[in-house]
C-alpha cells in the first residue's frame, strides 16, 4: 500500500474506485502528457547546481519530465551536461535557458543540435530570434508569464507552453502566489498547455489545479532534496529540518537600491545581507561611496552564495534557495517514490472527490 493511502483515516478505497480515479488523472493531465511526451504531467524545475544529469534523469525515468538547468554554462559545457543526460535515460527532458545569457542563440543551437525536445526560456521576456530559431529547429518552447497580459503576448509570439509560477516557489520569485494567477490567468488561457508552479508539494493541491484547467505542475524543493540530488547532505537535511515559514524572500531596505527577490531558508547569511545592505546605505548617504558602487556592493554580496550552500554545504552562509513547500520535504527519498507519492495522493484526492459526490446524490 502506498504512503498517500496508507495515511488516509477515511475507509479503504477499492481496486475500482482507485482505477476509476487514476483515468480520470490520466484524463485531467493528459494535455500535459502528450505535450510532453511522459508518463506523467510533472515537471523537475530547473535549478542551478542542481538540475543536473543525475537529477534530470532520474526525473525523467521515473515517468516525469525533468529540465536541466542551464544557468551560466558556456555552449560547450551545456553540450557536454545534455550529453550526459542522455547516457542515463531515453526518455524526454528539457533544458531551461537563462534570456539573458549573451549567447542565448548559440545555446539554443547547441539543445537543437542535441536533438533536445523542449526547451524553457526563462529570467524575461524571451527575444522572438530564440523563439523562431527553437521552433524552426523542431524544439517545443515553453516560457514563463507571471500576469495574463504577457501570457497572451507570449502566445502570440509562437510559444507552445506557459509556466505559471507563484511566490510561493524557491529562488528568484515573483510577487503574485500561485493562487491569485491560477484565477487569473487559467480560466483565459487555452490555447497552449499551462503548467503551475510555486509551493507545490502534494499530488491532492496538484488536483484541485488540474480541474481548473492546468496541464500539470512543476515542482522544485521536493525533488532538490531527493536521494539523486548533487545537493550537499547538509543543503538537504536542512530541508528536512525546515518549515514552510522559514522560506522566507530577501528584504530590500532602501528603495533606491534594488534587491531581487529571492525565496531561500532564513540564515545567518540573510541576517549578515541586512547588516550589509545598512551599512552601505549609511557610506552611500555620507558621500563615502557613489550610488553605483553602492548597488554594485550590495548586487555582489550573494555572488557564489548558492554554490556554497549546493555543493559545499555551507548553508549558514550560504543562499539555501528553497520554497514554502520545504515544510512538506520530510525525509531525503528516491525521486521515483517522490513521484509516486505525488501520484497517489492525486488519485486518493480524487478518488474520495468521487465518494462524496455519490454520498450527495
Amino acid at each position: 500500500m502506498s504512503e498517500a493511502l496508507a495515511q488516509n483515516n477515511s475507509a479503504p478505497l477499492t481496486e475500482a474506485e482507485t482505477a476509476l480515479a487514476r483515468k480520470r488523472l490520466n484524463q485531467l493531465w493528459k494535455r500535459g502528457t502528450d505535450f510532453l511526451g511522459t508518463q506523467y504531467a510533472i515537471l523537475g524545475g530547473a535549478m542551478s547546481w542542481v538540475s543536473e544529469r543525475h537529477l534530470v534523469s532520474a526525473i525523467s525515468n521515473a515517468g516525469g519530465f525533468g529540465v536541466i538547468a542551464c544557468g551560466a554554462m558556456q555552449p560547450e559545457r551545456l553540450a557536454e551536461e545534455i550529453a550526459a543526460t542522455q547516457a542515463l535515460t531515453e526518455k524526454p527532458f528539457g533544458v531551461n535557458l537563462i534570456t539573458m545569457h549573451p549567447q542565448l542563440s548559440e545555446l539554443v543551437e547547441v539543445c537543437l543540435k542535441a536533438g533536445v525536445s523542449h526547451i524553457v526560456l526563462a529570467g524575461g521576456i524571451p527575444p522572438g530570434a530564440a523563439i523562431k530559431a527553437a521552433k524552426e529547429g523542431g524544439a517545443k518552447v515553453i516560457a514563463f508569464a507571471p500576469a495574463l497580459v504577457l501570457a497572451k503576448r507570449l502566445i502570440k509570439m509562437g510559444v507552445d507552453a506557459l509556466v505559471i509560477e507563484g511566490a510561493e516557489a524557491g529562488g528568484h520569485v515573483g510577487p503574485v502566489s500561485l493562487t491569485v494567477l491560477a484565477q487569473e490567468i487559467l480560466p483565459y488561457i487555452d490555447q497552449v498547455p499551462v503548467f503551475v508552479a510555486g509551493g507545490l508539494g502534494r499530488g491532492d493541491a496538484l488536483v484541485s489545479y488540474l480541474e481548473q484547467g492546468a496541464a500539470g505542475g512543476q515542482l522544485g524543493t521536493r525533488f532538490a532534496a531527493a536521494a539523486e540530488s548533487i545537493a550537499h547532505e547538509k543543503f538537504k537535511a536542512a530541508f528536512v529540518r525546515a518549515n514552510a515559514r522559514d522560506a522566507v524572500t530577501s528584504v530590500q531596505l532602501d528603495e533606491r537600491f534594488t534587491v531581487i527577490p529571492v525565496r531561500g531558508l532564513a540564515n545567518e547569511g540573510r541576517r549578515q545581507f541586512m547588516a550589509h545592505q545598512a551599512d552601505v546605505i549609511e557610506r552611500f548617504q555620507s558621500g563615502a561611496v557613489s550610488r553605483e558602487e553602492a548597488q554594485l556592493e550590495i548586487e555582489h554580496f550573494w555572488a557564489g552564495a548558492l554554490r556554497r550552500a549546493v555543493i559545499d554545504g555551507d548553508v549558514e552562509n550560504g543562499s539555501v534557495m528553497a520554497g514554502q513547500s520545504v515544510g512538506m520535504v520530510k525525509a531525503v527519498q528516491p525521486v521515483a517514490e517522490i513521484i509516486t507519492d505525488l501520484v497517489e495522493q492525486a488519485v486518493v484526492a480524487l478518488a474520495r472527490q468521487k465518494q462524496r459526490m455519490d454520498a450527495d446524490g
